[in-house]
């Protein structure tokens, strides 16, 4: 099982810091990261978008439903109590922009990735991966905080 160094890390890293503080206007300080297993409560809300190419594997973003609420709120500029169709699209692209950002630095690296489409879903969820270990970088926001869950590897 490969490990991801720093070169592989850092695009995403940036790019979710980059998107989040351009589009929900909240300031983000990256946390430690440690190796976890993707492992959700019931209360959870996860983005997962597949990588293809050069690399390949899974991002997830994982929120707690307060704080899921507080970053669609923020995109749709009006209060958001409830996970529903609208707010649920508004975090769906919250991972394209991060993940179509990361391509992009990627890119002028000279790595070419392409991403899936979002897959948002909730409640009680357990990933077991043998392709690439799960590295999990906390995003502190304000009265908050995001799970960025990298389990991508370069191709072979």
């Amino acid at each position: 099982m490969a490990t991801l160094n720093a070169e592989y890390i850092n695009p995403f890293l940036m790019a979710a810091k980059k998107i989040l503080q351009d589009m929900c206007f909240v300031e983000v300080k990256i946390q430690k990261p440690t190796l976890r297993e993707a492992s959700f409560g019931p209360d959870m809300w996860v983005i997962m978008i597949g990588v293809t190419g050069e690399m390949r594997g899974q991002v997830m973003l994982v929120f707690t439903k307060e704080d899921a609420c507080r970053i669609a709120s923020k995109m749709c500029m009006t209060e958001i109590t409830e996970i529903n169709d609208f707010s649920a699209s508004a975090l769906s692209e919250l991972g394209n922009m991060v993940m179509g950002n990361a391509a992009t630095v990627f890119s002028s690296k000279g790595i070419g990735i392409d991403i899936t489409p979002p897959v948002l879903s909730h409640g009680q969820l357990n990933f077991m991966g043998s392709y690439a270990k799960s590295l999990c970088v906390p995003l502190e926001i304000p009265d908050g905080h995001i799970d960025l869950f990298l389990a991508v590897r370069p191709e072979e």
